[in-house]
């Protein structure tokens, strides 16, 4: 065992204290999982979930629910208060997280996660109310279900030892941050439009039906495009425990 204790190193072994030389110190610390630059270095990371930034996100998914009855009910005045309200929150967040340095790595990951689950629910709901066509809703939504089930599998390769399931569902420890690509932004935006466009428009005087069957057109073309470019970018997401990992690996 290495005690190390201010400048000092010494090996203990069946409880005598041995004066070791500098080979002997050698060896021992390259067998260690300590470093001499960080000996007090953590096993693994944690965070502060419990932020401003989060709170507002997560309010974001609860009114989510709220949101789908409104349009089956056919209350479109309603949903499209929610709508304004989860866009005033999806800027504040951000600016929150920027501003007083709230950022987070579960924020990188509940922020895309809080557009996805209201673009999924005015995607079936308003399919389901003839507003959307049924093609572009299982797009839309098979894109969806296979970056959920790639973000499940990358936060278990990217989670550090010992992967258990209470750990794994502990975002409070940090694995994986989410970088969404550039055409990903373009599309959640365009999205956004589409949706809430659909949903205002029992409330406005004129037609909108031209418009919004060349945004849907739009729409499918860039979701398309995006789900092709996480099969391609290097840079979609970063391991947060890359170094530990490779510490642990090292002999």
């Amino acid at each position: 065992m290495l005690l190390v204790h201010s400048s000092r190193i010494r090996t203990t072994f069946n409880c005598r204290t041995i004066p070791p030389t500098p080979a002997h110190a050698s060896i021992i610390l390259s067998h260690s999982n300590f470093s001499t630059e960080n000996p007090r270095r953590k096993l693994a990371l944690r965070e502060n979930i419990y932020t401003l930034p989060n709170l507002l996100t997560a309010s974001r998914i609860v009114a989510c629910p709220a949101i789908g009855w409104s349009v089956l009910q056919g209350q479109f005045d309603l949903a499209t208060s929610l709508l304004v309200y989860a866009g005033l929150t999806d800027l504040a967040d951000g600016w929150i997280a920027r501003r007083f340095k709230m950022n987070s790595v579960l924020g990188t990951i509940l922020d895309p996660a809080a557009d996805k689950a209201l673009m999924t629910t005015l995607t079936v709901t308003l399919t389901m109310k003839g507003m959307l066509p049924i093609p572009l809703a299982v797009l839309i939504l098979g894109r969806d279900v296979l970056l959920v089930l790639s973000a499940l599998y990358i936060r278990y390769t990217s989670l550090p030892p010992p992967k258990t399931f209470s750990r794994y569902w502990d975002f409070g420890v940090p694995s994986a941050e989410v970088h969404p690509t550039g055409i990903s932004k373009v599309n959640t935006g365009l999205q956004l439009l589409l949706m809430g466009s659909t949903t205002i428009s029992p409330l406005l005087p004129w037609a909108l039906d031209v418009p919004l069957t060349g945004l849907q057109w739009i729409v499918a073309t860039t979701t398309i495009w995006s789900g092709i470019s996480y099969v391609f970018a290097k840079d979609g997401y970063q391991i947060v425990a890359e170094q530990q990992n490779k510490d642990k690996g090292t002999p």
